[in-house]
This record gives structure tokens, sequence and C-alpha cells, in this order.
């Protein structure tokens, strides 16, 4: 059974489930930031994904991205799988406008999180329930 890495559990929410990955919200609602994690226990890179998981992962990546883009209308769209802190698979999702907190810099370590409140939450929530209908399972 997958487990998710207690760090990322403390730090987000929990969003649903793609086909392959769980999609979380970082609860830092400075940037507009989502993170992928392949349900598959004991992965740390992305070249340890079989070759279907590894076509599943980046398609729901782009789907993600593309919705992203759409939905927030941001500058930039950082990807990142650093995992120095978290070793587990992850890829994270990061909007970024000029002059957000971190602008240029990474967003990692600039600032403490500023936790969304629950209307924003629930905004969110809904937007990804619509958007991902038929494809993302709420129930996980």
């Amino acid at each position: 059974m997958f487990e998710l890495d207690p760090r990322l559990q403390h730090d987000t929410m929990s969003f649903g489930c793609f086909p392959l990955c769980r999609l979380l919200l970082m609860n830092d609602s400075s940037y507009p930031w989502f993170i992928l994690i392949p349900q598959r226990n004991d992965l740390q890179e992305i070249f340890q994904l079989s070759d279907v998981d590894r076509q599943q992962f980046w398609e729901e990546s782009n789907r993600l991205s593309l919705w992203m883009g759409r939905f927030f209308k941001f500058d930039k769209l950082n990807i990142a799988a650093l995992g120095n802190i978290v070793s587990q698979l992850h890829l994270h999702h990061v909007g970024r406008r000029i002059g957000d907190p971190a602008w240029p810099n990474p967003v990692w370590g600039h600032s403490p999180a500023v936790p969304y409140v629950d209307k924003e939450i629930e905004k969110l929530h809904r937007a990804v329930q619509i958007e991902f209908s038929g494809l993302l399972n709420v129930a996980n």
C-alpha cells in the first residue's frame, strides 16, 4: 500500500488522485503550488518509474501544468523534482509571478508559508474537481 512521506502530508492538502499520482496543494498561498506524487513505494527518482508509469507521470504533469497556466495566469511555471529533504519522488509545480515574495529566486526557504484560508481552499478544490472531472478520484 502506498504511503505518503509525513513531511509532505504535514505541509500539503490532498486534492485527489490521478490514475498514477496523488495531487497535493502546498499550504502556502503565496504561490500557486501543486505537487504530484506517483503512488508507488520506494521511488526517489523519475528514472525509477517503469516506462508506462513514466509516460503517465509526464501526461499528468502536463495536464496539471496546462490547467494551472489557464487558471492562475502566472508569468512562469517552475517544475522541479529536488528531493534533497523529502526523498520520496514528487514533482513540484510552482506558478511564479514577477514581484511575488521570492521573485526571481527559488521559493524554497525564502519566507514562511502563508497558509490558505478555508474559502480559498474550497475555491481551488472546486476548480480542480471541475477541470479534472472523471480523471481525478477525490476519495483517497
